[in-house]
């Protein structure tokens, strides 16, 4: 019978018990051979070559340090890197493609708690309830009935600005609620937009016609400052603009005039840069609400990102294909 596979892990040791907490531990322990307290930083660190020597699988995360040619001369025998968290671009090298080593992600487990955030900022922003809550605060009455008619969630136009995997999940988050949702993909047909739950429609379509718009495009070349100063100024007036993707998909200094001038709402948990300087308007505003980056996995919500990658160990030693694999195809559109 074959000896269980060795790992190592290579990431920040801050995340790991969260991570990998003592039941999930031990079942990683039934399926490879790992040391629990040995944790990899450096790759060229001399305390860690004989391990790394030995290694079959490299499971990482957060802080891990680029996966290169000198890190597979110190890792030859590698089999497989097992990512517990999202994207795998920027770290992972060309040669670890080139030599066949498989690769995996949770960046499907880390999207459901970023498009949880998403559906909750669609509905609180569809009841105005950030603005009414300013007022209510400021005022300490209940909204006339004037105030309220605009407010509420049926039928309003909800535009989503790429199908990425949190987009995605979004989009399936949104099917049971009586929603008009609008989608912009430049990679998706009508046919699949229409499987998805979703209206086709062209970037700039999709703004003017939004009461809700929430970006989930990668953070690509081609999407760098996507919404520019004109772009941003399609979006209505009244709207609310939703980001969990990445600051640099919006202009910054655009962005600031529309929310300093109060014509748009927005809820960002991303910005660029990020953090803001502590001199930012954006924290002062009260069409603004604004979270520290929270919408990806974070508490408890880590132990799903190392539940994928044991479950994808156990396929690795069972000779299966990986349910969560990633081709260096893959990367061209996406995160």
């Amino acid at each position: 019978m074959p000896q269980p596979p060795r790992a190592v892990f290579a990431m920040n040791p801050v995340h790991l018990p969260e991570l990998f907490p003592p039941r999930l531990m031990t079942r990683l322990q039934s399926l490879a051979r790992i040391d629990p307290t040995m944790v990899v930083q450096d790759f060229a660190d001399p305390g860690v070559a004989e391990i790394l020597a030995e290694a079959d699988v490299l499971i990482t995360g957060w802080g891990c340090p680029p996966v290169d040619t000198d890190t597979l001369a110190a890792v030859p025998g590698l089999r497989a890197l097992l990512h517990a968290a999202g994207s795998v671009r920027g770290w992972v090298g060309d040669v670890v493609w080139e030599r066949g080593i498989a690769v995996s992600s949770a960046v499907d487990a880390n999207a459901l708690p970023v498009a949880e955030y998403t559906l909750a900022a669609i509905l609180f922003a569809g009841k105005d309830a950030f603005g009414l809550r300013e007022r209510f605060r400021a005022d300490h009455r209940f909204p006339t009935p004037a105030e309220g008619a605009a407010v509420g969630n049926l039928g309003r136009r909800v535009g989503i600005i790429g199908a990425s995997r949190v987009g995605r999940r979004v989009l399936e988050l949104l099917r049971p609620f009586d929603f008009t949702v609008a989608l912009h993909d430049p990679y998706v047909d009508d046919a699949e937009a229409a499987a998805l739950g979703a209206v086709p429609l062209p970037l700039d379509e999709l703004l003017r016609t939004s009461d809700i718009v929430s970006l989930h495009a990668p953070d690509t070349p081609e999407t760098y400052r996507l919404l520019d100063r004109r772009r941003l100024a399609l979006i209505p007036d009244g709207a609310v603009f939703i980001n969990t993707s990445r600051g640099a998909l919006v202009e910054p200094g655009a962005l600031q005039d529309e929310l300093a001038g109060g014509r748009i709402g927005a809820v960002l948990d991303v910005t660029e840069p990020e953090p803001l300087p502590a001199d930012s308007p954006l924290y002062g505003l009260p069409n603004v609400f604004l979270t520290p980056h929270i919408a990806g996995s974070l508490g408890n919500e880590l132990e799903r990102l190392g539940r994928t990658v044991v479950d994808e160990l156990a396929l690795l030693c069972a000779g299966a294909p990986l349910a969560h694999a990633v081709r260096r195809t893959d990367l061209v559109n996406s995160a």
